[in-house]
């Protein structure tokens, strides 16, 4: 198949779209992604990429297609400024780039912002290919959630900006079972939304991997590990109340592997809290080197702010740590606490909640080794069975041959 991905980010950037164009491209589909420049999440070009734009323009036989694009950068303005700058490039710059080519389909992976669906859906008028929506963040609840947009205007605009895109899809895919019903009430009656979750990272055998040499080892510290975006979503505030209720425990640490636009204020805060001690922040570090980060962790924490729309999402942090075969401390709601419980791999507390926080904690520093053992194969085991990389990227290619397939039937019968 000729598939068209249709993404804000990409390769440098770290997402899951990443797999699956390598490994779509490595079936011997003839993949093209339509992206911007990377810069997620500092919010400024790579500097790598504009040294060398050149050494960007393909991974593994796949053709990468580059629009410019306003930078993120480190304010509400400049976010908005970004989303909107590469829907304007990607339709307009992108519609031209391509002209030339034809495709059977048109993939589009929407983290967010839900405008990297307006190019998609123009493409896949001007190509008459099916158009697939990957959701992974449900707009406008999303925005509300975290405070980006409080006017109810505004966010009855975009609610018909995401149900103009929903209508003109094929094919809508949802991250969560609780993301379904919440497409459905944008998306026409016509239009299939189905369960599709995210993957689980290939992570290697940590036992032959050698120690992170960024974080110095204590005998007998008890490390509690978030690797990840550090944002408005992940509610630091709640996890460094959790630190400061137990720093007196001078066993407990607890380390931040990655980057994000709460990332100045974390450390602020770090200092002003005096929390250095215990609280031990490491940069963002290439995918590539993350299993040597994980050896350090007894625990791995992810957490979500206390939102109901939150509560219906199973973050990808999640699907990544039940991989790495280690215990999870979670702190959030809903499909995530609900994929917890069924692994059996580890413990969930109420999001927002630093009291229970801390005390899971203590509870599992007090745990045997066999005991924690046991929580990371189980959590493995899960993530083997519910989010094998390979197993999801089969049953992706036959559900694009089939959308595909349905609109070549539509076409043959309106002729």
């Amino acid at each position: 198949m000729k598939i068209l991905v249709v993404t804000q980010y990409f390769w440098p950037e770290n997402f899951k779209i990443n797999d699956m164009v390598v490994d779509l491209s490595g079936r011997g589909h003839d993949v093209s992604v339509l992206t911007g420049m990377p810069n997620y999440p500092e919010g400024k070009i790579y500097e790598s990429f504009l040294e060398d734009p050149a050494e960007f323009k393909a991974i593994a036989n796949a053709k990468i297609i580059r629009v410019p694009i306003v930078p993120r950068g480190v304010n509400s303005i400049q976010l908005v400024l970004n989303y909107l700058s590469f829907a304007l490039a990607a339709t307009l710059f992108g519609s031209y780039k391509l002209r030339h080519q034809d495709f059977d389909v048109v993939f589009v992976f929407e983290p967010s912002p839900v405008t990297v669906g307006i190019p998609a859906c123009f493409l896949g008028w001007v190509k008459n290919a099916p158009v697939i929506f990957w959701v992974q963040d449900l707009w406008p609840e999303s925005l509300q959630a975290i405070g980006i947009v409080r006017s109810k205007v505004i966010l009855g605009i975009i609610a018909g900006l995401v149900r103009y895109i929903y209508k003109r899809c094929d094919l809508i895919l949802a991250q969560s079972r609780s993301f379904i019903p919440h497409i459905k009430k944008y998306a026409n009656d016509f239009t299939q939304v189905i369960y599709f979750p995210n993957w689980a990272e290939n992570i290697s055998d940590l036992s032959n991997v050698v120690y992170a040499e960024e974080i110095p080892i204590e005998n007998g510290s008890f490390d509690i590990m978030f690797a990840g975006n550090i944002g408005e979503a992940q509610d630091f505030p709640a996890i460094l109340a959790a630190a400061e209720l137990i720093k007196n425990h001078k066993r407990i640490r607890w380390l931040i592997v990655g980057d994000g636009r709460m990332a100045d204020w974390l450390k602020n805060e770090i200092k002003k809290r005096k929390l250095q001690n215990c609280v031990l922040m490491v940069g963002r570090h290439p995918p590539e080197r993350m299993p040597s980060f994980f050896k350090h962790a007894n625990v791995l924490l992810v957490s979500l702010k206390d939102e109901p729309i939150f509560s219906l999402t199973i973050p990808s942090k999640l699907q990544s740590y039940l991989a790495v075969g280690k215990p999870i401390l979670a702190m959030l709601n809903g499909e995530g606490a609900r994929v917890l419980s069924e692994s059996g791999s580890g413990i969930a507390c109420p999001a927002g909640d630093a009291q229970t926080l801390a005390d899971s904690v203590l509870k599992l520093s007090a745990m045997g080794v066999e005991e924690l053992e046991e929580m990371g194969r189980k959590g493995f085991e899960y993530s083997n069975q519910e989010f094998n990389r390979n197993i999801l990227i089969t049953k992706l290619e036959q559900l694009l041959l089939t959308t595909k397939m349905d609109k070549f039937d539509r076409r043959t019968k309106s002729a």
